[in-house]
């Protein structure tokens, strides 16, 4: 008898916003319709309904010992790092028996990317689709915005890998809330960079209070500023690349395969004017100094964890 496939449990931020909730509720009914071999079940931290303990108990009701959890977040941030490890913790204490692994949070996978940059060419009418076309484009990525420095930095990093190689004249960040440049700053500021075109694009998965107030800033400053063509783009929303990308996640949570920074790595990735460095072999930096015996203590460039066949 072979040992069944771990479960799988999505863990979400929970939202005020109904129809927000209800795009993660189906989001999860998807998933269970697409892989009908796995038990799947999803809950919130917080605000909405049902929470992650409930969603728990359900796979424990239909005979799961062992899940595999997964955050349905962009970023790293206190409810990746500490919610939900803890409520995980609590599950476990209230089901003796049960044994789960902990999956990491979605961004700035290429796919996810991939997604960004249609929403951003459906606010565009289609018009900017080659470099030559975005060269006058200025992107404003918004994130939700936390008190973690390391959260909002990977916003940051997020709006570096979309500006990469895609032509755009630039991309800038801001966030909604908990952090600054607010989306009027974040505008603001690119209009000083001389943006003629902007789009803000809402770095989220799911409608919801906090992607509805970036477009009411959006529209209000673009009102205040009719000399400026702003744009608002949609939300990643519920689409393939996100259901394919959710599966990644729970892979390498259940193979135990947790990795450095590889989904946005050049030598792993074929990302935008970057494909020629995908499968080079990477070789050490030898030191000057260096007598030509390994000691170890070399940073051997990219060559650790890159020198594995993919």
């Amino acid at each position: 008898m072979t040992t069944p496939a771990p479960a799988l449990l999505i863990a979400g931020h929970g939202t005020r916003d109904e129809a927000g909730a209800e795009a993660f509720r189906d989001f999860v009914r998807e998933l269970g319709r697409r892989h009908p071999d796995l038990p799947v079940a999803g809950g919130f931290i917080e605000l909405s309904p049902p929470p992650l303990g409930e969603a728990v108990a359900e796979l424990v009701g239909r005979g799961v010992r062992r899940f595999a959890a997964v955050p349905l977040m962009l970023v790293s941030a206190g409810h990746a790092k500490g919610d939900i490890p803890a409520a995980l913790a609590r599950e476990k204490e209230r089901h003796p028996g049960i044994s789960y692994t902990y999956g990491r949070p979605l961004g700035p996978h290429p796919s996810l990317l991939a997604v960004l940059e249609r929403r951003l060419d459906e606010a565009l009418g289609g018009t900017a689709r080659t470099p030559e076309d975005r060269a006058d484009v200025t992107v404003l990525l918004v994130g939700r915005g936390s008190t973690d420095p390391d959260a909002n930095a990977e916003v940051h990093k997020a709006a570096r890998l979309l500006w990469e190689g895609r032509g755009y004249a630039g991309v800038e960040t801001a966030f909604v809330s908990l952090a600054a440049p607010d989306v009027p700053s974040g505008l603001d500021r690119c209009v000083k960079l001389g943006a003629r075109r902007i789009v803000v694009l809402p770095y989220f998965l799911f409608t919801g209070i906090l992607p509805d107030r970036v477009r009411q800033q959006t529209e209000g400053w673009a009102a205040a500023h009719p000399d400026v063509e702003v744009r608002s783009a949609d939300v990643i929303g519920p689409e393939p690349e996100l259901l394919d990308l959710v599966m990644e996640r729970y892979e390498e949570a259940v193979r135990g395969d947790l990795r450095m920074n590889c989904d946005s790595c050049v030598y792993r990735i074929a990302m935008p004017g970057f494909e020629d460095k995908v499968g080079l072999p990477q070789q050490p930096h030898f030191h000057p100094d260096d007598d030509g015996h390994h000691h170890g203590h070399h940073h051997g460039g990219h060559s650790h964890p890159h020198s594995h066949a993919h």
